[in-house]
């Protein structure tokens, strides 16, 4: 977080809280040296993020293994309102096949679905988020005053 930036931090519980109730989310790594993002839809399974996919997309070859960022939001830009949420930790393929099966029933739905889906599961190091309530800043000062 940027200090004295005017949004009010979020904890780790409040983070997760809003995550559950985000449609869309955007998975942000490197390709080919350079940053790289992607909205997806997803869920979490416990604290973690949780994304389906095909098995032969280029997102899973991008980011098994590798640390990566989700990054989910709402804004109200008419209310100068909203709030980000920043998930950070390695990315895995979920390769237990119980995991697989449960995820397949619980988990994220496909909005293009394949012959052959697989899930990745991004484990969470560092949850952080911020929000935004009225167009005010946390000093009660108005923006844009």
């Amino acid at each position: 977080m940027y200090a004295n930036d005017g949004f009010r931090e979020l904890d780790r519980s409040e983070c997760l809280r809003l995550l559950a109730r985000a449609p869309v989310g955007r998975v942000v790594h490197t390709r080919q040296a350079l940053p790289a993002v992607l909205p997806v839809n997803f869920a979490l399974d416990g604290e973690a993020v949780v994304v389906r996919t095909s098995a032969t997309s280029e997102l899973v070859r991008a980011v098994d293994g590798s640390v990566v960022a989700f990054e989910a939001d709402e804004v109200d830009a008419g209310a100068h309102s909203g709030w980000s949420v920043v998930v950070t930790g390695p990315a895995r393929l979920v390769t237990e096949q119980a995991d697989h099966e449960r995820l397949l029933r619980t988990g994220p739905r496909s909005w293009v679905p394949w012959p052959q889906e697989v899930f990745l599961r991004i484990e969470p190091e560092l949850v952080t988020g911020r929000e935004l309530v009225g167009g005010l800043s946390v000093h009660g000062a108005e923006l844009g005053a």
